[in-house]
């Protein structure tokens, strides 16, 4: 894969004043005005967004509990969650709906779960009650083969792929090595169908070089995973170490270097593995040098926005902001958009609402759900 490197061009970094109206901000964007709506607050950490059929919202929050936020109401926690380990960056993380929700009430999360060797990332499937209290038939799909002691880099992200299979990233857990141990799930990118089977297009699906669920390794700690509605191109955004932010595009069986190659340097300032760059290694799509901290990705494909068609949106918990990143035709980087830098506190998630809205929550102990939608144009 050809080198790409970090973005040689000024970022256009907007800023921009707020206007209260109905309880709501207007911000200028690069190219249009958008609206801020608050839908909800007094989240705690809230982790991961889902718009229902009805229009509600699923919210996750990381202490270990699951609430629908309906007219701007948030419910009491939903009954059945797991006990999960909220500790460090640990506990309930993702949430997906499964793509017949309306049917079957089923869905997906992610949770870091402790047992007598330490914690790690599992993943469930859930049927949601008719009346919306609880969560029945928790049933684990995904286990990582290896917990261990410390409560960082867990991942962890949900892509339902249009076969309905699960895509599920997982991070390192803190130990760098394990990204290259091909018997070990940390540092990798899983895909497993949606009852925990292997697919029959994994590249290790007869478990001889590498564990079978394992579709791409490499990987540090990718708390962002997501399909390109277009074209169905799956891609990452994942955390470096002091700078090496990236953005990937796993295919089945290739490695993404971590921590041989990497363009972060450790916290202490010492270099990191091998370099740049090493035959066999994937190069990133795009890396962020400072790191900006990516918590989530979506490919924007919605009708509000017709400007922002093909662009990656990626929420940032460092700078407190949304990265608006466009390509050009050929697929590269060559701008970047900040938006809300510092206004709103740490973001989390970010996805795209069936009416082209974007939605995003705030890592905060007082978090918050906001809509962001097209400002109206004033009369006169």
């Amino acid at each position: 894969m050809k080198r790409m490197s970090a973005f040689h061009f000024a970022a256009a970094l907007v800023l921009f004043g707020t206007v209260s109206a109905d309880a709501a901000d207007t911000v200028n964007t690069q190219d249009l005005a958008v609206r801020v709506d608050k839908l909800a607050d007094g989240l705690q950490h809230p982790w991961a967004v889902e718009v229902m059929p009805d229009g509600a919202y699923l919210v996750t929050e990381r202490p270990g509990r699951m609430r629908i936020v309906r007219d701007r109401k948030l419910s009491d926690p939903i009954g059945g969650v797991p006990k999960v380990s909220a500790r460090g960056q640990g506990g309930l993380m993702d949430v997906a709906l499964a793509p017949d929700f309306a049917t079957s009430r089923k869905l997906y999360f992610t949770a870091a779960i402790a047992n007598s060797q330490g914690s790690g990332t599992e993943a469930f499937s859930a049927t949601l009650s008719n009346d919306e209290k609880t969560l029945l038939a928790v049933t684990p799909v995904f286990t990582m083969q290896r917990f261990t002691s410390g409560n960082i880099q867990y991942g962890s992200r949900i892509a339902i792929a249009r076969d309905g299979s699960l895509f599920i990233s997982v991070g390192d857990r803190g130990d760098r090595d394990r990204s290259q141990d091909w018997q070990d799930d940390a540092g990798s990118i899983i895909h497993i169908n949606a009852d925990g089977s292997i697919p029959a297009d994994n590249p290790f699906k007869d478990g001889g070089k590498a564990l079978p669920e394992i579709w791409s390794k490499g990987h540090r700690n990718p708390q962002g995973i997501t399909f390109d509605a277009k074209d169905g191109k799956l891609y990452t955004v994942e955390h470096g170490a002091r700078g090496g932010d990236e953005i990937n595009q796993p295919e089945a069986g290739k490695n993404y270097g971590w921590p041989v190659i990497t363009y972060g340097r450790d916290y202490s300032g010492a270099e990191i593995g091998e370099g740049t760059a090493k035959e066999g290694l994937e190069q990133p799509l795009h890396y962020w040098d400072p790191s900006i901290a990516p918590g989530a990705l979506v490919v924007y494909r919605g009708a509000m926005f017709p400007e922002w068609d093909g662009n990656f949106i990626v929420a940032a918990l460092k700078f407190q902001l949304l990265s608006r990143m466009q390509r050009d035709d050929g697929g590269a980087f060559v701008t970047e958009e900040r938006l809300f830098e510092g206004e709103y506190g740490r973001i989390r998630d970010v996805v795209v609402a069936p009416d082209g809205a974007l939605l995003m929550v705030t890592d905060e102990d007082n978090g918050a759900l906001l809509r962001i939608s097209r400002a109206q144009a004033r009369n006169g």
